[in-house]
């Protein structure tokens, strides 16, 4: 039977037991409010890439979506990686399956393959890069012009750095089910209502939407262009969660979230996967030391290079 706590002592608690077990609590910028308030580092799937590969904690609770906690347990394969649910899952990945990708690539054999960090363990084990929103394009362009590229799994980035770097990978046909889903009407309506505001997207929005976009880039990009903006409104393509820390980032300016087609009650996008883990969910994984990442040796060493060749080239440029 679940101790009835309410939402500050459940915090004060997870800050206790973290500090007790030595436990890194890492929570990417589309979870809960009450997630990143505790958080030992709020970011996109890069900076916690790098926070995870950087750690001496005993443990690492990984409060976000499944891949990014797998990529924590490649990146620190002794340790014992937590999250919160299981079944926190991603329309991306799951869309990209190993065995499918791994017949598309056999089509290819000529290509190498650039991969969204978005994508199982599995799948990141047949990659040449791994790559994120907020390095691909630089990652794109250290591969030589004549080197030809398959991109998966996201085609709206793909298709977003094929413009920027005029290149012509094959794509993989799969989108984030949240990016996918803005409402363009709703979009042009926000834009007549709010004539002075900047628009600023995420690449894995439809061609569509980055068309009316001022500013295009990763999560945490989104946030360091309206904190260096002198502008005082924003109009923002991307998932709601960004909010939080975007409005302590950025105080006294105004924060419009773009809806969905289907977001007729509340004009912003959420989405699901990440809302599974909730802070009573942390708080459990804490105490049981569970649910954790299981990943076999053979898959972790084949998907370590990938993406820490990712790191190389983006911290380092080669």
């Amino acid at each position: 039977m679940q101790k009835t706590m309410t939402k500050e002592e459940m915090k004060k608690e997870v800050l206790r037991l973290k500090k007790e077990k030595n436990v890194l609590l890492l929570a990417h910028y589309y979870q809960e409010d009450d997630i990143q308030e505790i958080a030992d580092y709020v970011g996109d799937s890069y900076g916690l890439s790098l926070k995870a590969a950087e750690t001496d904690a005993d443990m690492i609770l990984f409060s976000g979506v499944h891949f990014m906690a797998e990529t924590a347990k490649i990146l620190n394969p002794k340790k014992k990686v937590l999250l919160p649910d299981l079944s926190a899952g991603c329309s991306l990945a799951d869309g990209c399956e190993y065995d499918d990708f791994k017949a598309f690539k056999e089509k290819y054999p000529d290509h190498k393959v650039v991969m969204y960090i978005n994508c199982s363990a599995a799948v990141k084990s047949l990659s040449d890069y791994i790559v994120t929103s907020s390095n691909a394009e630089k990652i794109v362009n250290s591969i030589p012009k004549e080197q030809k590229i398959i991109f998966a799994p996201d085609r709206n980035l793909g298709a977003y750095i094929n413009k920027v770097t005029g290149r012509n990978m094959v794509l993989w046909d799969g989108f984030c089910v949240v990016h996918e889903a803005f409402a363009f009407d709703k979009l042009r309506k926000l834009i007549t209502e709010n004539p002075d505001a900047e628009i600023i997207a995420h690449p894995e929005s439809k061609e569509e939407t980055l068309n009316l976009a001022d500013f295009i880039g990763s999560t945490a990009k989104m946030i360091q262009y309206v904190k260096n903006s002198s502008k005082k409104s924003f109009i923002v393509a991307t998932e709601a969660g960004i909010l939080y820390k975007m409005k302590q980032e950025c105080p006294g300016k105004k924060i419009i979230p773009v809806p969905s087609e289907e977001d007729n009650m509340c004009a912003c996008s959420m989405c699901a996967y990440h809302r599974v883990n909730t802070l009573r969910k942390v708080y459990d994984c804490l105490i049981n030391e569970a649910p954790f990442i299981d990943l076999t040796e053979e898959v972790m060493e084949k998907a370590r290079i990938p993406i820490e060749r990712m790191i190389t080239i983006t911290e380092n440029g080669k």
